[in-house]
């Protein structure tokens, strides 16, 4: 009788699966892929689909709120961001997407690795006068955890209001422990889409990969570093971490800090004030636009800021990012640039935290390498940036990955950077990391043995939910 009801039960799940696989699939491949799972896999295929495989962002598993940022009236567009310009388009598109204008009165700050970030980051915020905002995927205990706790326990006793989101699946290994003294000195503390009974399939796989640092809405950071001492003092495994990260100072501050500040309202349900239109930083002249992400959106944003820049570049195209795991349309893109002449150069790590993503990695470098992309392995320790510079005119910093995983389930946030300056220090930077990496060439790497081969391809079949 109950084996009955249970096998009707599931039949009935299956259809409305695939009915909604018909209605809302993005692409005739991968919803052909999960109608044979769930037909094949007894139980397992219909779990994995309800894990990875729902279309989130036709069916608002997640409603974000979110709330304007606070702007300068009559504040006028630079010359370079005309309508028919592509810089002008370009900004058009990722506006409308993200909510975000530009802002041309920041003063932009390359952070190089853990010690100079962390300086500037604990220089600032020992500045604080009303409030700070932390939000982190990983933070992890160690002495760089134990300082930060002393110094926000300083900060509230001076009436500084200090509040800290962090990732309940990139924050782990937090220990209820320290999560108590921060609790205890006052501090407000709360998890990302925590794991809570009934809902772990709708929140597992959605994940809040931002990393943020805001001081009284008027200094703030992002970039790749998390909370880590493997930022200071390297792991056993991979050795030193290596990233980039970003301070800014003037209106992009106070953007993103509305970030900060519509996640807190997300995991909350709090209300707090937005951030007071800060004044201009002495001497900013940078162009900025904050662009935040996350599966709730209508498009993907990350990957059309992605695409945009590869289809925006004219002489070059210089990419640093760990995990190059790109959409069919990226590869496209980069393919094409090369093809047509622009000097495409990819940075990735030699070294890597996962096995499987690594080989998936591998997987993209002969077709690059065969359309005449450049790739570049870095072997000193772990290279985490994730950085684009193009024909030194324009930027981007932040903490998007080019994979499916940053394009289509995380919350990201990169800030794009109109600023000659800045885009040439960047490319400065890229081309002394690739004068220590090793340069990949195509008779070479074609001659790799058949089983690399074997795994790559094995690992690429799995690269929607890398």
């Amino acid at each position: 009788m109950w084996a009955k009801i249970l096998i009707v039960l599931y039949i009935l799940l299956a259809i409305s699966i695939v009915i909604s696989l018909l209605l809302n699939g993005v692409r005739p491949s991968k919803t052909l892929a999960w109608l044979l799972a769930i037909f094949t896999i007894p139980v397992g295929g219909i779990f994995l689909y309800l894990l990875v495989g729902r279309n989130r962002r036709k069916q608002k598993v997640y409603q974000q709120v979110r709330r304007a940022p606070p702007t300068e009236s009559g504040q006028a567009s630079p010359p370079f961001l005309k309508a028919d310009s592509p810089s002008g388009r370009l900004h058009r598109l990722l506006a409308s997407q993200s909510g975000f204008p530009i802002s041309a009165d920041n003063e932009v700050g390359l952070l190089k690795d853990g010690a100079e970030t962390f300086t500037r980051v604990f220089e600032a915020l020992e500045q604080a006068r009303e409030t700070i905002h932390v939000q982190y995927y990983i933070f992890e205990e160690g002495e760089l955890a134990e300082r930060l706790l002393h110094l926000f326990v300083e900060k509230e006793a001076q009436g500084v209001q200090v509040r800290l989101i962090y990732d309940s699946v990139g924050s782990y290994s937090l220990s209820p422990s320290y999560l108590k003294r921060l609790r205890q000195a006052g501090i407000e503390v709360y998890a990302f889409l925590p794991f809570r009974l009934g809902k772990f399939l709708t929140s597992v796989n959605y994940r809040n990969h931002r990393k943020i640092i805001v001081v009284d809405g008027k200094v703030a950071f992002t970039g790749g570093i998390n909370i880590s001492d493997k930022y200071l003092k390297g792991d056993a495994d991979l050795g030193m971490w290596h990233d980039m990260n970003l301070i800014l100072k003037g209106t992009a501050a106070a953007h993103l800090d509305t970030v900060f500040i519509n996640d807190w309202e997300l995991v909350t349900r709090k209300k707090i004030p937005l951030p007071q239109f800060p004044s201009p930083a002495p001497g900013g002249k940078a162009t900025v636009q904050i662009l935040a992400s996350g599966p709730d959106d209508d498009f993907p944003l990350m990957e059309q800021l992605y695409f945009s820049l590869i289809n925006h570049a004219r002489h070059h195209i210089y990419i640093t990012n760990p995990y190059l795991i790109p959409s069919q349309a990226i590869q496209l893109a980069l393919q094409t640039a090369a093809l047509g002449g622009v000097d495409v150069r990819i940075l990735v790590s030699a070294k890597a935290d996962s096995a499987l993503v690594s080989w998936c990695v591998r997987s993209y470098f002969q077709r690059f390498l065969k359309s005449g992309v450049k790739i570049y392995q870095y072997p000193q320790g772990f290279l985490h940036s994730k950085c684009i510079t193009v024909d030194d005119r324009i930027c981007t910093v932040g903490t998007a990955n080019m994979d499916n995983r940053s394009f289509q389930h995380n919350y990201e946030v990169n800030a794009l950077i109109y600023d000659s300056q800045t885009a040439i220090r960047l490319r400065e930077d890229f081309l002394a990391d690739s004068a220590k990496s090793i340069a990949l060439d195509l008779e070479s790497f074609s001659q790799r043995p058949w089983t690399h081969r074997l795994l790559e391809g094995a690992a690429r079949t799995l690269s929607p939910v890398l």
